[in-house]
């Protein structure tokens, strides 16, 4: 009885209607089972009926195992919106300049005696520097000061003359005026021998000299250069957009290709009154501790500049964003644990994050894996903890 009912419930084979082929398939299956009754017209028309019954009602139970499947859920990864310090910067490419730096020159001429540093030393404020030969300076000084001697002497003979009324006030004023131009001339005499010593005006240390002991100079001969690095000066050229988010006292960071693993801090001092009309960029100087030395004038510095600080602002992991021509949207968690899809206002990008400006609150959950797969109202079921950790940094 088994077999013919499976006979007349199976699927048509190569096109073949059901109708038809399974009436067929009853009526051999029953001159199998019973060739005295297989005749009866009545038996045979029962059997097609319960054949037919049964795959009908085959087909009844499959619909709604099917409506039953369109329950699923997705699994999803989510995170909260969370809340943290944020800072707008803009990156820009500047130049590293000493805190003070001069061309060494003598402010007289003559014959260079002794030098009193060593390229790449660091010296002090009022450290002797190069000697110039005082042997012509020295005899000149001599003499002006002999000069002045008589001229006070004569000087003072003059004012006990004119006070005995032995000489006249013209007489007087000459002597005078001899003395004090002998005096003008022994201070000239003595500056000018003092300029025979070149004297560092600032600590620092002194680069390459272009001089040798026993060559002759003059007042535009260069010595060296001297250079402060105690602290150094980045300067940068800001587009005048910016200008209206600067102020000093900003902090701006920076690398340098000598040290690309490193990054400096510094703080603005200077914002230029005036722009550069070629350019409409002002220019703007920060300083930096160099202790060190290792930052040296004119590298390059590739800086960001800070221009803005959000405290509390609301941040979510850049994988939850989906864009959608101009718009920005992510999927987030409704009370029902259904997916929800929202527009969202994106603020400032940072590294594997976004600032959202509106469309979320803090502690709203976003999804951050699944996306693919959702619409609104689908439901969902959530993923181990361990799979949101990564995006919780």
């Amino acid at each position: 009885m088994i077999h013919w009912l499976n006979l007349l419930t199976r699927p048509s084979v190569n096109g073949r209607e059901h109708g038809v082929d399974r009436e067929d398939a009853a009526i051999d299956a029953v001159r199998e089972c019973d060739p005295v009754r297989v005749w009866n017209p009545g038996w045979i028309g029962v059997l097609i009926f319960v054949a037919l019954s049964s795959v009908g009602c085959k087909k009844q139970a499959e619909t709604p195992a099917k409506a039953s499947g369109g329950g699923f859920s997705v699994q999803v990864v989510a995170v909260p919106v969370r809340q943290q310090p944020v800072v707008e910067t803009i990156s820009l490419v500047g130049s590293i300049a000493p805190n003070e730096t001069v061309d060494l020159k003598a402010e007289t001429d003559g014959i260079v005696r002794e030098i009193s540093f060593a390229e790449g030393q660091h010296v002090n404020k009022g450290d002797a520097l190069v000697l110039l030969d005082e042997t012509k300076l020295a005899a000149q000084l001599a003499e002006s000061e002999a000069y002045l001697s008589l001229a006070k002497a004569s000087f003072d003979r003059v004012q006990q003359l004119l006070r005995d009324k032995l000489i006249s006030q013209q007489e007087y004023d000459q002597a005078a005026a001899n003395f004090a131009t002998t005096g003008a001339g022994v201070d000239l005499k003595r500056r000018l021998l003092k300029d025979a010593r070149v004297i560092a005006p600032f600590a620092g240390i002194v680069a390459a000299r272009q001089i040798s002991p026993g060559q002759v100079i003059t007042r535009n001969s260069l010595i060296a250069t001297l250079v402060d690095l105690d602290v150094v000066k980045v300067e940068i050229n800001v587009p005048e957009r910016y200008l209206s988010q600067l102020k000093e006292g900003q902090t701006v960071e920076f690398k340098v290709a000598a040290y690309p693993k490193e990054t400096f801090k510094g703080e603005v001092y200077f914002i230029s009154p005036q722009l550069d009309i070629g350019t409409r960029t002002a220019l703007v100087k920060a300083r930096i501790p160099n202790g060190q030395t290792r930052l040296r004038a004119g590298m390059f510095a590739n800086l960001d500049l800070a221009l803005q600080l959000r405290d509390s602002a609301l941040v979510i992991p850049e994988p939850a964003l989906i864009s959608n021509g101009d718009a920005t949207m992510v999927f987030t968690v409704d009370s029902a644990t259904n997916a929800l899809m929202k527009t969202v206002k994106l603020g400032i990008r940072l590294a594997g994050k976004a600032e959202v400006l509106s469309g979320l609150t803090v502690g709203e959950r976003v999804i951050v894996e699944g996306i693919q797969k959702l619409q609104t109202g689908v439901p969902l079921r959530f993923a181990p903890p361990e799979a949101a950790a990564p995006y919780l940094n």
